[in-house]
């Protein structure tokens, strides 16, 4: 009875969406408080009808009931629990519904915050955020249900798909598909902006925060796929251009140019219809990954695969386009620019030329990412879009935009002067430019772009580190506070400014942690006899044999190989391959050695039965470490940009020539 329940709470929650959508409508039309209590309680009913399905559908996976043939897909009985607890979001069908669960999260979350809103506005949004619910759970409860039955219950599941056999699926996923949703949110405010001819700065402050959390999370879970592809799929990389992959870029780089730019729009009555195309695209692109990955039109380990998902999927995508073309046009008057930009060197040109190249870079991926399919549904033939064309069209757009970065936050509102613009970047330009003179000299780093991979990064982290100085140094003559105190005092009066100066840095890291791993990566495949060793770079690897063991799910059969450096042991790794009774290949289990400085890797690339000899690939990435340090500095920054104040004291002091102390209207991303 359990899977009949769990797909009538589904029905029922697809029937409560549509009544909610329109008490909510009502609400925003009417004074009568009835309307919007009707949408708070529908929206707690349609939470907890979803949660009991996820529940159900959870419980029917750990017990291993397989008369369903959701279970019996992606479950095993003798998987360790943790995969079983990830079978929920491991499918299609699982995933339809993890997605649906967290948008009925978010619309609960909404309409508990309301009845603070404007009554047009929160009552408008409630209604788009209940259609969009809606959509999903048509989805989850008619076209891929979860709890359908099989006509004979299997005698046993097939499991996971052994790339998906580790702990970080329990992770990655609900970062990205946070992400995902919470961009549902500004979208929705937006949308109801147009609805209620309201198109002023109130949506925007009231979608601030919820913004810059979907943001963070779907940043983190970009980052976390990244760790996962580096440390689990056994070939050495981080990211690969890979068609899902991409479908989690573009949301991204759509809503950073969105962060940025609503900046501009909460100063100055501008940008306003640009404001709304680009939250449109950022939410309209989330939809269009999840149709790249659950339309079957492309093969990956990230994609599912169902009939009639594709061609729903996309239609919703092509309403979610139309729609709010619709709408920006219907009220077009309503959008007139009040403001113009009054210099070329101005914080509202430097946002605009960052929102441009964010534009370029989205678009750019996009291409290369439809390319092939649409090559392939006009001509008939199969074209490879790959890595020359993705490093050649945005290595120099992601350079331009690190210049932005640094030059940026020390640009004015209004009007800047070049002369002081010229004074404030003096000191990092020369620091960057030694930093690079540096790697040139000792680490032998060579060409242009390459050259200019490293400069960049320096110069906006030398940028950003001087303004946090210069700030501190300030306040610390002006009250007398400490340096630390100084500078924690100025986070929080201005936490978005600052926090995003710490992503920024964040984004440095990362930056040169992937220009060191890219040019400085070494690499050597070879077959070794038990016994034998081989030589990469300050390393020398012995191969001592091979050892097999019995998992739940899998054999594993795993090489020892101790790593010394000159006589001295440091370590000993394991690289494994795992080998499934379902699959006729097997799946790396990588060994290796981290450092802040250089990443030791290898890989079982083959073996002998007999364990007398086996072949290794064997890789020194150089900094890699520094992207994923990177990674946890920007998720700081993005903390400590949406961080609840409960108090906000500003203080106003005098500073050096440029700098901004303390103080509401000084924003940053």
């Amino acid at each position: 009875m359990i899977p009949e329940i769990g797909h009538a709470a589904l029905i029922v929650a697809l029937v409560l969406s549509l009544y909610g959508a329109i008490v909510a409508a009502l609400s925003a039309r009417s004074a009568a408080p009835r309307w919007l209590a009707a949408a708070r309680h529908t929206a707690v009913a349609q939470f907890v009808l979803v949660t009991g399905a996820g529940v159900a559908l959870e419980y029917l996976l750990i017990t291993s009931d397989f008369s369903v043939r959701y279970v019996a897909n992606t479950s095993i009985s003798t998987s360790p629990l943790r995969y079983k607890v990830a079978g929920l979001w491991g499918a299609l069908e699982g995933s339809i519904l993890l997605w649906e669960w967290l948008q009925a999260l978010f619309v609960l979350l909404v309409a508990r915050k309301a009845a603070t809103l404007r009554r047009e506005l929160g009552g408008y949004t409630l209604a788009v955020l209940f259609v969009v619910s809606g959509v999903f759970l048509l989805l989850a409860a008619v076209i891929t249900n979860p709890f359908e039955r099989l006509p004979t219950p299997a005698a046993e599941g097939r499991g996971l798909n052994p790339l998906l056999e580790v702990t970080d699926m329990l992770i990655h996923p609900l970062l990205l598909y946070t992400g995902y949703v919470g961009f549902g949110v500004p979208y929705a405010f937006a949308l109801a902006a147009l609805l209620a001819g309201r198109v002023d700065e109130t949506w925007l402050t009231a979608t601030r925060r919820w913004t810059v959390t979907a943001w963070l999370f779907l940043s983190a879970g970009i980052l976390y796929g990244g760790w996962w592809s580096y440390r689990t799929l056994g070939w050495g990389g981080y990211w690969a251009w890979d068609p899902v992959e991409n479908a989690s870029l573009m949301p991204w780089l759509m809503g950073t140019a969105f962060v940025h730019s609503v900046m501009v729009q909460e100063r100055r009555p501008m940008l306003k219809i640009w404001n709304l195309t680009l939250i449109t695209l950022t939410f309209a692109l989330t939809i269009f990954g999840t149709f790249l990955t659950r339309s079957g039109v492309l093969s990956s380990v990230h994609a599912f695969a169902s009939g009639a998902v594709g061609p729903f999927l996309l239609g919703y995508f092509a309403v979610i386009l139309l729609g709010s073309l619709g709408l920006l046009v219907w009220r077009w008057d309503r959008l007139g620019e009040r403001a113009e930009l009054e210099t070329l060197l101005s914080r509202e040109s430097v946002f605009l030329v960052n929102n441009l190249l964010l534009v370029a870079f989205c678009f750019t991926v996009f291409f290369g990412t439809i390319f092939p399919l649409l090559a392939e549904a006009v001509r008939g033939v199969k074209v490879s879009v790959g890595v020359p064309y993705f490093n050649l069209v945005t290595v120099p757009i992601i350079l331009l935009i690190l210049v932005m970065m640094g030059a940026g936050p020390l640009v004015p509102w209004r009007q800047g002067s070049w002369g002081r613009l010229a004074r404030l970047l003096r000191l990092p330009a020369v620091l960057a430019l030694l930093g690079s003179l540096a790697l040139w000299l000792v680490g032998g780093v060579r060409g242009d772009l390459v050259a200019l991979g490293y400069t960049l990064p320096f110069f906006v982290a030398a940028a950003v580190m001087l303004e946090f100085w210069r700030a501190a140094r300030g306040r610390r003559r002006a009250t007398g506070e400490g340096l630390p105190t100084a500078f924690a005092r100025l986070l929080r009066q201005n936490h978005r400014r600052y926090g995003g100066l710490i992503v920024h840095l964040g984004v440095v890291l990362i930056a040169i942690g992937v220009a060191a791993s890219s040019v400085g990566k070494v690499e050597r495949e070879v077959q070794l006899q038990r016994g034998e060793s081989l030589e990469l770079g300050r390393y020398r690897l012995r191969f001592d044999g091979l050892g097999a063991s019995e998992q739940p799910t899998h054999l594993l059969v795993s090489a020892e190989v101790q790593v010394f450096e000159g006589p001295r042991l440091l370590t000993t790794l394991r690289p494994g391959q795992r080998l499934y009774p379902t699959s006729q290949s097997p799946f790396a289990t990588v060994g290796v050695r981290y450092g802040l400085m250089r990443d030791l890797y290898v890989i079982l690339a083959g073996f002998d039965r007999e364990g007398r000899w086996a072949t290794f690939k064997a890789q020194i990435h150089p900094m890699i470490a520094w992207i994923w340090l990177g990674g946890g500095v920007v998720v700081l920054g993005g903390l400590v940009a949406v961080w609840p104040l409960r108090q906000r004291v500003v203080t106003t002091v005098s500073a050096p020539e440029g700098v901004v102390i303390a103080g509401a209207s000084e924003q940053a991303p």
